[in-house]
């Protein structure tokens, strides 16, 4: 399963790395090459419910070998596109499994691992995906600027059939995947507020990141002044970042979900504003991608187990929707970012912008807590009464 997240891995970042170059190669703008990565990124958001519910009865060892055999035919379809219309549609699709994947194996491995580790567990999945912004985005943008940026998509379609082989024949199928065994018996998750709470909180907060992120092989060159080729080793300290800060949030999560939140969100706030003002200092631009990498991830395992926890009831959709709430974060973060640089604001305007969107964060992360002690205030006070009651008697 961490295999087949760093195949996703791969595939969702290396467009960003790679953007000038598909830019140049099907005559677009680099606003509008932007779009792929929204694109993709909407197919995560509408894919991850849809598909999750249509497939509420498969069992989730089946299913992920089907979600991861998609993917790759999505990658295969974006390395062959004849135009940018195509490629555009190509990245849609190659969305739409993400989600699920990502949302069956955190339950999936929540079930097979041992009581108190499940965050750790759900971040050992994870690690495939930050490593890939570790090795294989760098990888994959280094050869597609020297061979051409259709060769990332092509290793991502060798990377999922890898993958489709490696689940059919080593991931078992747990026991308690199947409470809620009707699309009905998933959907009563949604009526938990808590469940809106944090798809709001990674929707939101997440994209201060992806405001950067999105547009670093621009922001490289144009404001730290160290050259295209430089992007790759950008990207490497960008994905050693992610790396560490997922293994240190999964640590944190089993301690308090909650408290790691508001440290990433808090973190990457100060990284982002920091890094506006010193990017024109390589050496400290890079110091700050690094941060805001670390801290970013903070949201990662403990966003999952934090919807897991809300809806316990509809474990598959409520995971699923954990990664259709980044990837909102991440077409919101891409989306703003061109639009600031359409408007010609500069290439620093998506980190002022990655900053409003990590406070906006910490108001939902907020409010959520504030809703859950009362909630507990409520259930301590009936625990109480009930408690009362034969003593009255």
């Amino acid at each position: 399963m961490a295999l087949g997240a760093f195949a996703i891995g791969t595939t969702e970042f290396a467009s960003m790395g790679l953007l000038p170059q598909i830019a140049r190669d099907l005559e677009v703008s680099i606003p509008q090459a932007g779009m792929l990565i929204t694109l993709y990124a909407l197919g995560v958001v509408i894919g991850a419910p849809l598909v999750t519910i249509a497939a509420v009865r498969m069992p989730r060892a089946r299913l992920l070998v089907l979600l991861i055999a998609l993917i790759g035919l999505g990658n295969l379809l974006s390395a062959i596109a004849p135009s940018f219309a195509v490629l555009a549609s190509a990245r849609l699709f190659a969305g739409l499994p993400h989600g699920a994947f990502f949302g069956v194996s955190a339950l999936v491995v929540s079930r097979l691992s041992p009581p108190g580790r499940r965050a750790r567990s759900v971040s050992l999945v994870m690690l495939g995906l930050t490593i890939a912004t570790m090795v294989g985005v760098p990888a994959s943008t280094a050869l597609g600027q020297h061979v051409g940026w259709r060769s990332a998509y092509v290793i991502v379609v060798v990377l999922a059939a890898a993958t489709t082989i490696a689940i059919w024949r080593l991931v078992p199928e747990p026991e308690g995947t199947g409470i809620a065994s009707s699309i009905r018996g998933e959907l009563r998750g949604l009526r938990r507020a808590q469940v809106w709470f944090g798809l709001g909180i990674g929707s939101i907060g997440f994209g201060g990141m992806f405001a950067v992120y999105s547009y670093i092989g621009e922001i490289v060159p144009g404001v730290m002044g160290l050259g295209e080729r430089a992007v790759p080793v950008a990207l490497f300290v960008f994905g050693v970042g992610m790396t560490i800060g997922n293994i240190v949030a999964g640590r944190l999560t089993d301690r308090s979900i909650y408290g790691t939140i508001f440290l990433g969100l808090i973190g990457m706030a100060i990284s982002l504003a920091v890094f506006a003002l010193v990017a024109h200092q390589a050496w400290a631009g890079l110091l700050l991608l690094f941060a805001i990498a670390v801290t970013s991830q903070f949201m990662g395992p403990s966003l999952q187990v934090f919807l897991l926890d809300a809806s316990p009831e509809a474990p598959s959709l409520s995971a699923a929707l954990h990664h259709s709430a980044l990837n909102i974060g991440n077409s919101l973060g891409a989306a703003l970012g061109a639009g600031v640089l359409a408007a010609g604001w500069g290439l620093l305007a998506p980190a002022w912008t990655g900053v409003a969107l990590a406070v906006l964060g910490l108001g939902v992360v907020t409010w959520s807590y504030r809703v859950h002690l009362r909630q507990q205030a409520r259930a301590g006070a009936a625990v109480a009464e009930a408690s009362e009651v034969p003593a009255a008697c």
